[in-house]
């Protein structure tokens, strides 16, 4: 099973975070490219255990829908998400984070399996690994962008 790990340094506070990572209109603005957005279960704010939501968006020019769930939950430090139906055969995305100072470190675990056997495995190596790297790149780069730009405002309101 494909794995990615990925490591975000953020100059914000653990709580906005934590709360960026999980906040369902947000993820809708960081992924605007390939029009995903929210169509069933919690559609809008932050979700939270056991709470689950179907995206619908364009992925290699196809719409697709996939639903997960919230199965763990400890804020602001840990929260996964699963699949529970969608195109993958499976996938898992662990989210960590913890303090160092005034910095978080922001960990993405994301485990996937493709459908078809060999043929998934194949498209694994060949384009679909990049390529979700690069959308879990993309989100946390807003992520960042957006938690950094808080902190500055809340930084503008104490001093």
């Amino acid at each position: 099973m494909p794995l990615i790990i990925l490591k975000t340094v953020i100059a914000a506070d653990i709580q906005t975070c934590f709360d960026l990572s999980r906040d369902i209109d947000f993820h809708t603005r960081s992924l605007e490219h390939s029009k995903e957005r929210a169509v069933a279960g919690k559609i809008s704010g932050l979700i939270g255990l056991d709470e689950w939501v179907t995206w619908e968006a364009f992925h290699f020019g196809i719409k697709q829908r996939l639903t997960s769930k919230i199965m763990v939950f400890n804020s602001p430090n840990y929260f996964v998400d699963e699949m529970i139906s969608g195109a993958f055969k499976s996938f898992k995305h662990e989210h960590i984070f913890t303090s160092e100072g005034n910095t978080t470190i922001m960990i993405d675990k994301f485990y996937f399996e493709s459908p078809f056997g060999i043929l998934g495995r194949f498209a694994n190596s060949i384009f679909l690994k990049q390529y979700m790297t690069r959308l879990l790149k993309q989100r946390n780069y807003h992520l960042k962008a957006e938690a950094e730009s808080k902190n500055k405002d809340i930084n503008l309101i104490v001093n």
